[in-house]
């Protein structure tokens, strides 16, 4: 199959699957999927109320994993208001009156018992909770029905909500909102007129609502009608498990990589699908066939190269740069790129080119800086990097080309699935913008940090330890206990080589010093920056 347009290659393999869209054979989507218990976002958990912070205005909710997940205020009301109708309709049917009366003898029945006053009251206004409610409502041991909008980074738990969301092919299902609504990247405004219709007209229990999705454009009302009954169907499922498991029980499953990629990328303008598994590739086809998109099964390759496919089509030499701090520009330039806890910092630099003649006039400036544009964008979703993002873009003087900037920034972040949100240059000449962040990054799922370095990337220079060791021994060699005791210094190879020539002449003196003679050997088993004094006669450690 030939690299021109979109292209989708998946290579599964036993305890990995990776998925990458190429544009014209270059390097666009990059995704990567293990098999773990870690809670995925989309995933649906039955959780259980650990405490509430009100200082934080969270509440931590026992899911079943290693960690607590994190469960903002505001992220709980969906489920507030949910409980509240439920409450309501109960009430109704226990006694043959009114709501409202019903809903008043509530009140007074619960009047006199603890914490118990706000939720009467919301239920006697008829009104939805509000933070303030929060506490009073929700109690620790509360059973609690919870999303997963993101994954653990770090060490921290992961983040959910109540606001339920559940995607199809063409719709999501929204089980606790009433909005009914269109993707932005539809534009067309008479077709998201049709399209409205085609929502309005679906049978839609009362309460949900439904987003079509950017796939649903130019779909006729049979696709939208097959993806509902699928989606209240998962509904159904998730509600009949409510009742009969125990919190903490993970309730469902966002599909996997295979399926996902079905859901999410195969749209028309896609020019064909590349697999290298034949189960996966049945899978593909078959889901294809049962969704309504028959004219994309003649998409569908099995691979059978002698390469493996990442080779064949030449993704593992574009991988090689997401793990790299540097990445050059055609221009010459090239940006440099470092994530840290707080933010992600990313400079553009000129390179070579800023020494030629011309390279630092206005023309050549903003060449650099929209091809620096141009590479962020696509280094931040190879990366799956967000937070914030400041970005050090080459000083430019025309308010113009600022202006050019900021527009083709925008831009080239407009299709990013990933939320992102874009500021104009600062005074000092910096642009911030925020990426959603719901999973680990790229070069966090691939590398743990250096067992050697701690993750800093340094480690101490040979002329340091010299000093450490020198200082050590003239505090050792000052004690009296240690007078006539032979001392053995045992180090790593490096830096017996610098104490073995330029710092040679310096532990003579030392010897000479305090009439003490010393050894030295090599450990190659030595951290590079761990020495030890040792008594060769006992093989002791002096301290």
């Amino acid at each position: 199959m030939e690299n021109n347009g979109k292209l989708i290659v998946l290579n599964c393999e036993k305890l990995e699957r990776r998925f990458a869209m190429l544009n014209n054979g270059r390097l666009e989507e990059y995704q990567i999927e293990r098999d773990d218990d870690e809670p995925k976002v989309g995933n649906i958990y039955l959780g259980k109320i650990i405490n509430l912070e009100p200082s934080l205005q969270a509440a931590f909710i026992d899911i079943g994993a290693g960690k607590n997940a994190f469960l903002h205020y505001h992220e709980m009301l969906p489920a507030g208001d949910d409980l509240l109708e439920r409450r309501n309709e109960e009430n109704a049917e226990d006694k043959d009156f009114s709501i409202e009366e019903n809903i008043a003898a509530k009140r007074k029945k619960r009047q006199d018992k603890p914490g118990s006053r706000l939720g009467a009251e919301a239920l006697r206004r008829k009104t939805k909770l509000t933070v303030a409610d929060i506490p009073e409502f929700f109690k620790p041991g509360m059973e609690l029905l919870v999303q997963v909008v993101k994954s653990p980074i770090g060490t921290k738990g992961a983040r959910v909500t109540t606001n339920m969301s559940i995607p199809g092919r063409y719709l999501v299902l929204m089980p606790y909102s009433e909005h009914i609504g269109l993707s932005t990247r539809i534009e067309n405004n008479q077709e998201r007129d049709r399209l409205r219709k085609i929502l309005s007209s679906l049978e839609l229990p009362e309460g949900m609502g439904l987003i079509c999705r950017t796939v649903g454009e130019g779909r006729r009302a049979t696709f939208f009608k097959r993806d509902l009954d699928l989606l209240l169907d998962y509904w159904r499922k998730i509600e009949k498990a409510t009742e009969t498991r125990e919190a903490p029980a993970e309730i469902f499953t966002e599909p996997n990589l295979i399926e996902r990629t079905i859901r999410d990328f195969m749209t028309e303008e896609i020019g064909g699908i590349v697999v290298d598994d034949p189960a996966a590739a049945k899978q593909i086809t078959d889901t294809l066939k049962r969704i309504g998109g028959g004219k994309m099964v003649g998409k569908v390759t099995l691979y059978n190269g002698s390469k493996p496919i990442f080779e064949h089509y030449r993704i593992n030499e574009q991988l090689k740069e997401v793990y790299q701090r540097e990445v050059r520009l055609p221009s010459g330039g090239y940006i440099c790129i470092d994530e840290t806890e707080a933010l992600i910092a990313i400079d553009v630099n000129s390179g070579r080119g800023g020494s030629r003649k011309g390279t630092d006039q206005p023309e050549f400036i903003l060449k650099t800086n929209l091809e620096a544009a141009e590479e962020i964008a696509r280094q931040l979703r190879l990366r799956n990097i967000g937070g914030l993002v400041v970005l050090d873009f080459i000083d430019m003087r025309s308010a113009r080309d600022r202006d050019e900037l900021l527009r083709t920034m925008k831009k080239l972040v407009k299709n990013d699935r990933a939320k992102t949100k874009v500021l104009p240059l600062s005074k000092l000449g910096l642009m911030e913008m925020t990426r959603q962040r719901e999973h680990e990054s790229i070069k966090d799922q691939i590398y743990n940090p250096c067992p050697y370095c701690g993750g800093s990337g340094l480690v101490k220079s040979p002329v340091t330890m010299s000093v450490e060791i020198q200082r050590r021994l003239n505090s050792v060699l000052r004690e009296k206990r240690f007078r006539g005791v032979e001392i053995r210094v045992i180090m790593h190879p490096d830096i017996l080589a610098r104490l073995r020539n330029e710092d040679a002449q310096l532990l003579r003196d030392i010897e000479e010093k305090y009439q003490h003679s010393l050894t030295f050997r090599a450990d190659p088993g030595l951290h590079y920056e761990e020495f030890r004094l040792i008594d060769p006669v006992t093989g002791a450690e002096l301290k």
